[in-house]
């Protein structure tokens, strides 16, 4: 009894300096949230139609795509608290741009500043697998997963609140919040890498993500990031149109708008930060994988056949436990499958993977919304969770054993 008391207190606690690690990405996507869902209203206000809001969203990940592999190399080498700090600077000087925008060109500028800088998460995640056991990566991951439903906790109320003073003002509190972030992260972030130093390795092909993928994992990496890739094009199709969908169905004001989003923030705390772990520990990655993919299909597929506000809640339901067993195991098989000292690399790459799909996503569902009918962006999200699913590799465990 003894024995077994000892070995879960070991499998709740966690390693030095995950928290400040925590707090500092939880922080950052605080700013994410208040900005996320009223930007393409603000757009809108520049004369911007659907499919132009929805373009801005993705040249945030336009420039992220670029940027991110590189930013995640440099972090093997120089070190991981570094590339933070450079990239929450980034973000602040973004959200500072925005917010000063008269017209739709600037507002696209502050968004590739930021998508340039934008590796937060990424290296976060590199700097947990540093510390962490191989068994409790799923658990950790799945906590700084969190991170992001805090961000569309917090961050649609602090926008709400700040919205009352004002178009701008929400952009305004982002930037100070990131710069804010900044300074806290010189002074307390850890530094987890153990830097191999020297300059960086110059590349063979015209793509750089080609020369990491051979280098920190070859074709398992590549699979990995397909599924990063085809989920994510698919969730932030739905996220790029979510404001808009309210708006034409239900007629809904600012106020709905962030309080749905804070209501599905909160369903994907409680999911990744209390579920995703006990699920790893009966569950093979693929299994888990599958059953993300087969859940988030599923509420696609009510958004775009009924409009009703039940249908509405069963959907969202279904959309938070796909994305909540999804990003953590797919990071924690990533993990798994590349040489530890190519992680913030690799790391890199799954994370250039999602910004490509937040730059298919939104552009893609923009012109569905926008063109073909209200209804198909769901529908093809649908679709791509499927293909997803018969895209999923047998055999992947969701605890990596390096």
């Amino acid at each position: 009894m003894a024995q077994h008391s000892a070995t879960t207190r070991d499998s709740r606690s966690t390693p030095p300096g995950f928290w400040v690690i925590w707090l500092t990405v939880a922080t950052d996507l605080v700013g994410f949230g208040i900005v996320l869902p009223l930007l393409p209203l603000f757009a809108k206000e520049f004369g911007a139609g659907p499919l132009v809001a929805t373009t801005l969203v993705a040249s945030y990940s336009a420039a992220q795509f670029a940027a991110a592999p590189l930013w995640g190399r440099l972090s093997d080498r120089i070190g991981r608290k570094p590339v933070l700090v450079c990239s929450l600077i980034g973000t602040a000087i973004g959200y500072a741009i925005t917010a000063s925008a008269n017209v739709v060109w600037v507002l696209f500028v502050g968004r590739i500043i930021d998508g340039l800088t934008g590796s937060t998460f990424g290296v976060a995640q590199a700097s947990v697998i540093d510390v962490a056991e191989p068994r409790d990566r799923p658990r950790l991951l799945g906590l700084l997963g969190a991170a992001f439903g805090l961000g569309f906790v917090a961050g649609p109320i602090m926008g709400g609140l700040a919205a009352i003073g004002g178009r701008r003002l929400p952009f305004i509190v982002a930037a100070v919040l990131s710069g804010l972030n900044a300074i806290a992260a010189i002074i307390r972030v850890p530094e987890t890498a153990k830097r191999s130093g020297g300059a960086v390795p110059a590349e063979r092909s015209w793509l750089p993500h080609l020369d990491v993928m051979r280098r920190a994992g070859g074709s398992a990496l590549a699979r990995l990031a397909l599924l990063g890739l085809l989920g994510t094009i698919a969730f932030s199709g739905f996220e790029s149109t979510f404001s808009l969908l309210l708006d034409h169905r239900f007629d809904a004001r600012h106020g709905v708008v962030y309080a749905l989003f804070t209501a599905i923030g909160l369903a994907m705390v409680v999911m990744q930060a209390r579920v995703i772990g006990q699920v790893s520990q009966r569950l093979g990655g693929s299994d888990i994988l599958r059953i993300a993919f087969v859940a988030s299909g599923i509420g696609y597929a009510l958004l775009a056949i009924d409009g009703r506000w039940v249908s509405l809640g069963v959907a969202l339901a279904f959309l938070v436990v796909g994305q909540g067993l999804f990003t953590p195991t797919l990071s924690s098989v990533t993990a798994g499958a590349v040489d530890p000292a190519s992680r913030g690399e690799a790391f890199g790459v799954q994370q250039s993977a999602s910004a490509l799909g937040r730059i298919a996503g939104p552009v893609l569902a923009g012109l569905l919304f926008e063109h073909v009918a209200v209804p198909s962006p769901y529908i093809v999200a649908a679709v791509l969770a499927m293909v997803a699913w018969v895209c999923v590799p047998r055999g992947v465990a969701a605890i990596a054993d390096r």
